[in-house]
Order: structure tokens, then C-alpha cells, then sequence
């Protein structure tokens, strides 16, 4: 009986996996079936399904989503893009490296895909006023995104569900995953110069053109809303400084609140909830309008994942795994290279939500299987794995569908085999540099 419903559990996985990358069909629609068929014959009970479902990454999700809708009223991104491009002062490969390295900090802070639906218009619009191919720099955005999500906690969704299983806090993320976001932006802005440098040269006259015509552009004019303008970024500032005190929070409270708990702790969930509240409360907008931009198929699609997970938990499958896995590998540095390359491979292929749903209970039984093999290292390579393998072809990422989607519409065709030549590249580079300093981390 074990066993048929061990195959059962691994039979609707599989088929959900097949429906999500299909998207034939909404990918919320096949997890939640995939889900119903689990809880409907028993596989996950019915009392245990809360157990699976990882409220953490969901409530920190919602919380981020409402706080990014509030503040892009006020035209605080595209203030932020205008006064980038002023930045390069008409060098097109300046202007390269600048929105690159904007769009890796925002997607540090939010996530990659309102971030390049934020740049991408305006990416487009410079390079039209500069009379360039626009593809080297809307590959350059894209793969600057996924490489900024990977440096916190709140950057990429794989982060956010790591952190929550694992119980690793902002600061630990920004410390290890940090440093290789910027060593691997810094090597991605090589590469692009290396193939698309040459192109982008434009004499002093071109330069003096393009620089007249980015400065007529008015970053004051694309603010909608000054005074939400201004709260927008107190309130961001806020929530940014939480993340970075939210586990020692009570310590720095009780310094001047005396009956506050030292030992008090807020979760990045909680962060973001109280975030989101604030900016809702201090801005006045309707919350009803606000709710409706929330992305409750992300949501529901992550309640999904996390029950058909819960099924390969609940029939044993994910233990099997780990003792199969950790038959083969004889040291933590051995673990973390099978994790770091098979998810990056992986999540080239394949979304890397469920990827990273699949291996989380995958390496915490490594942990009970496994005492020779430290997990904690483990968590990173799974993260650099997760993160970097989006890179690698143009489904691999939501944030890569989404610029190529704009792109289409706006008449440029950038095909997967063009996504896959430069994204592929970046991933082997960017995940074999990023392995070599986790191993020099740990």
C-alpha cells in the first residue's frame, strides 16, 4: 500500500511538472490539481495539510507584492531609470553597465519580474534614441536581474523559500550570497563587453547626440504622486532596515525600550507584512485596488507546489532520495557540487520554484541521513544553483519571459537559440565562480 501510494505521489508530481512547464494551461491551476487529486485520495491528510504549507515564503511574498504596487504609483521607478540613463552621459556601453547594475540592486530588494517590467520600457526607449540593437541590452537586464536576486534573502523566490525552511536570516544572505552577486555582475558586464563592445562605439558627435536627447528627458516629470513619491521611499528604507535587524530587532529595542524581550526576533515574513501595512495606512490608497494587483496566482501556485511536495514528503519518496544520495557522496564538498550544478542545469530546463520546492526536504534529509555532511553549505549551493540556472535559457526564468514577451511586441525578435548562447555561457561562468567562493567560504 506504501508503495502504490509512494508512486501515486511521484505520478501527479510529475505530471504537474510536465503541465507547469507546458503552460498549456495557468501553472496556479495544475499545482492546485495536482494538490486536490493528493489531498482528495488520502496520499497528504487532510489534518496535515498545513503542515506543508510554508506560510513564510507565502505571507513574505504577498507583503513584498503590495509594497512594490503601492510605490511604483508614484513613478519612483521610472524616475529611478531616467536619471541611470542621464548617468552614462551618451555612452551606450555606459549606459549598459549603469541599468544593469541598477536592475541588480532593485531585483536584490524586489522581484526580478517588476523589476524588468519597470526597465524594460525605458531600456527600449533609450536605446531607440540611441539608435542601437536593443538586444544586447535587454539581455544584459535580464541576466543582471537574475544574478541581483540571488544577493538577499527577498531578491528571488527559491531565496525566500530556502531561507524559510532553513531558518537563515537577511543579513546571513546579503554576507555570503552578496559577494558572489557582485563578483558574478562584474564578470557577466566583462563578457558583454568582450562580444558586444565593438558594436556599441559611437564617435564623440553620436555621443554629444544622444547625450542632448537623454537630457531633455524630465525624471521630475515621471513622478505621479510626489507625496507618495516621498513615502514610498521612507517606507522602502524602513522595510530594508528591518531586514537588516530583523533577528536581532529585541536586542536593539531593549536598548531604549527596557521591557522589550532581548532575545525578540522578527521573521522576514513578518517584516514584509508590517511593511506592507505601513505603506498601505501612510499612503491612503484604496486597498482594494491595491489587492487586485496582487499576484494571487504566484500564491496559489505556491500552496499547490507545497502540498504535492508535502506528498513525496509524507510517502517517504524525498527520504529515499537523500539516503540514495547520500549513499554516493562522501563529504559536504562532494553534496555541494551535485546540488549547485544539478539545480543550475536544472532550472535552465525547468521553472526553479519546483525545483527548489522538490530539493529543500531533499537536503533537510541529507541532514538526518547524512551526519558526516554539513547542510548549512549545502543551503547556498542550492541557492546559487536555483538563482544562476535562470540565466541559462529564455524559459528559465519568469523575468526572461517577461522582457522577451515586451520585446516581441515591440518588433524585436530574440530568439532561445540567441537567449541560449550567451545565457548558457553566463551560467557555466557565473555558478563555477560562485562554487569556487562558497568553497572558500566553507
Amino acid at each position: 500500500m506504501a508503495l502504490i501510494e509512494a508512486l501515486i505521489a511521484v505520478v501527479v508530481f510529475l505530471i504537474t511538472y510536465v503541465l507547469i512547464v507546458d503552460e498549456r494551461i495557468n501553472r496556479a491551476v495544475a499545482a492546485m490539481a495536482g494538490a486536490a487529486v493528493l489531498v482528495f485520495l488520502g496520499i497528504v491528510p487532510w489534518e496535515n495539510l498545513l503542515e506543508y504549507v510554508d506560510f513564510g515564503t507565502i505571507f513574505l511574498l504577498m507583503g513584498m507584492m503590495i509594497i512594490v504596487n503601492v510605490a511604483s504609483n508614484s513613478g519612483l521607478f521610472e524616475y529611478l531609470a531616467i536619471i541611470t540613463a542621464k548617468a552614462a552621459k551618451g555612452s551606450p556601453i555606459m549606459v549598459l553597465v549603469l541599468f544593469s547594475c541598477v536592475t541588480a540592486v532593485t531585483s536584490a530588494f524586489l522581484d526580478n519580474v517588476t523589476t524588468v517590467l519597470l526597465m524594460t520600457p525605458m531600456l527600449l526607449y533609450i536605446a531607440k534614441v540611441m539608435d542601437l540593437n536593443p538586444i544586447p541590452f535587454l539581455l544584459a537586464e535580464v541576466l543582471s536581474s537574475n544574478v541581483g536576486g540571488m544577493a538577499t534573502l527577498i531578491g528571488d523566490p527559491p531565496n525566500i523559500m530556502i531561507a524559510s525552511a532553513a531558518g537563515l536570516t537577511f543579513n546571513e544572505f546579503l554576507m555570503t550570497m552578496g559577494p558572489i552577486a557582485i563578483v558574478d555582475l562584474l564578470v557577466i558586464l566583462v563578457i558583454f563587453y568582450v562580444i558586444y563592445g565593438r558594436k556599441m562605439k559611437v564617435d564623440d558627435t553620436g555621443k554629444a547626440a544622444i547625450k542632448k536627447t537623454i537630457d531633455a528627458l524630465d525624471e521630475r516629470a515621471a513622478i505621479q504622486d510626489t507625496v507618495l513619491f516621498k513615502k514610498s521611499i521612507i517606507a522602502l528604507a524602513i522595510v530594508i532596515m528591518l531586514f537588516f535587524m530583523h533577528n536581532n530587532i529585541g536586542e536593539i529595542l531593549h536598548t531604549f525600550l527596557p521591557f522589550v524581550d532581548p532575545s525578540m526576533t522578527l521573521e522576514p515574513a513578518e517584516v514584509a507584512l508590517i511593511g506592507a501595512a505601513l505603506i498601505l495606512f501612510w499612503s491612503r490608497k484604496s486597498p482594494e485596488v491595491i489587492f487586485e494587483k496582487v499576484e494571487w496566482t504566484a500564491l496559489f501556485f505556491f500552496g499547490g507546489l507545497f502540498i504535492l511536495v508535502g506528498g513525496l514528503v509524507e510517502t517517504g519518496v524525498i527520504n529515499d532520495l537523500a539516503l540514495m544520495m547520500t549513499s554516493s557522496l562522501t563529504s559536504t564538498g562532494e553534496a555541494m557540487f551535485v546540488i549547485a550544478w544539478f539545480s543550475a542545469i536544472a532550472s535552465a530546463i525547468v521553472d526553479n520554484i519546483p525545483l527548489t520546492a522538490a530539493l529543500i526536504p531533499l537536503i533537510q534529509d541529507i541532514g538526518i541521513n547524512a551526519p558526516n555532511i554539513d547542510i548549512y553549505p549545502l543551503w547556498w549551493a542550492l541557492s546559487l544553483g536555483a538563482c544562476l540556472g535562470g540565466n541559462g535559457t529564455a524559459i528559465a526564468a519568469s523575468a526572461n519571459v517577461v522582457v522577451l514577451g515586451i520585446a516581441e511586441r515591440e518588433g524585436i525578435k530574440i530568439t532561445f537559440f540567441d537567449f541560449l548562447k550567451i545565457g548558457m555561457l553566463v551560467l557555466v561562468v557565473t555558478v563555477a565562480i560562485g562554487l569556487g567562493m562558497l568553497y572558500i567560504m566553507f
